[in-house]
């Protein structure tokens, strides 16, 4: 508005001094018809020169108005643009803080609870103490998991920035039938314990990534399709190519994720409707597997059907 108003004034300026001058010439001019040395010419009412100062005027008062009217309603645009990632990430910030309360709470409690009751009680014997230290320590671990993994998700997410600005993670050329065969490993006892098989048809091809986190991405897939997997299901891995992608498919014989459900599986401490089968998990290995991903300049999709099983995709540049 200073720049406008600042040009409104050049501009007024600049055409009231041709309008002055042209009403001294004119005066000139007729002075010099009634001398006898120049014929007079006709001239403009001094009205109209007067009305057309004040249309001038009236003219650039809309103009500015206008581009207040304008400029204000953009600026609220931008500003409300720019203020909105700030106050989702403040919403993010205060949703994890309430999630993570919770989670720590319900460990916490039960450490506490079944602590007083061991120390009312007027008499323990060698066996119920150890199996309130059993116990104590089943609490425990859920604790130090739940630390682990946020420590893990604020690790990436902060790797992530970085190597968005330096590259600074080491990118090696890496075979994924590699990588997949040790995430099978790693599964190999909740598998078995669930009686689930675990078919393979991998398409030997390099991929740009870090082994050890790419290796947490796959476990973290299987894990949860052998959890959300009946007793004597079935887990298949399969790979496709694409022009430098690969893409390693994750399909299980679960019970599917509600369509209401999906744009939200990603999020930390989400579990999902109640109705799915409870697990000994915080909500926090799909946001770990999102963050290796993004890592990666990958991505990773899910398509689902109520009773039928879901499919995580993850999307990997080739080598």
């Amino acid at each position: 508005m200073a720049i406008s108003v600042l040009f409104s004034l050049v501009i007024y300026t600049g055409i009231d001094r041709e309008l002055t001058r042209f009403e001294r010439m004119r005066g000139e001019r007729v002075e010099r018809g009634i001398l006898g040395a120049v014929p007079p010419r006709p001239s403009l009412d001094p009205q109209l020169i007067g009305e057309a100062r004040d249309r001038l005027i009236f003219t650039l008062v809309l103009i500015n108005l206008g581009i207040l009217i304008l400029s204000g309603a953009a600026g609220y645009l931008l500003a409300s643009l720019t203020l909105k990632p700030i106050a989702d990430m403040v919403d993010e910030q205060n949703r994890f803080i309430t999630d993570a309360s919770h989670e720590l709470r319900t460990p916490l409690t039960s450490l506490k609870s079944e602590i007083e009751v061991a120390l009312r009680a007027k008499s323990i014997t060698a066996k119920e103490s150890k199996e309130l230290l059993a116990s104590n320590l089943e609490e425990v671990n859920k604790l130090q998991n739940l630390s682990d993994s946020l420590i893990k998700i604020t690790q990436y997410q902060k790797n992530a920035e970085i190597t968005a600005q330096k590259n600074s993670i080491t990118i090696e050329k890496t075979p994924i039938e590699d990588v997949l065969d040790a995430a099978v490993r790693k599964v190999t006892v909740l598998a078995k314990g669930k009686k689930i098989d675990i078919e393979k048809k991998i398409t030997q091809t390099d991929v740009k990534a870090e082994k050890t986190s790419l290796l947490e991405l796959f476990v973290i897939l299987l894990d949860n399709a052998i959890k959300y997997s009946p007793k004597g299901g079935k887990v298949r891995i399969t790979t496709k190519r694409t022009d430098g992608i690969i893409h390693v498919l994750i399909t299980d014989s679960g019970i599917g994720i509600n369509k209401e459900d999906m744009p939200l599986i990603f999020n930390r401490f989400y579990r999902g409707n109640p109705n799915r089968p409870k697990t000994n998990g915080y909500g926090l290995g799909l946001s770990i597997a999102q963050e290796i991903a993004k890592r990666h300049g990958g991505t990773i999709n899910v398509e689902s059907k109520l009773g039928r099983g879901s499919t995580f995709s993850v999307a990997l540049r080739k080598a």
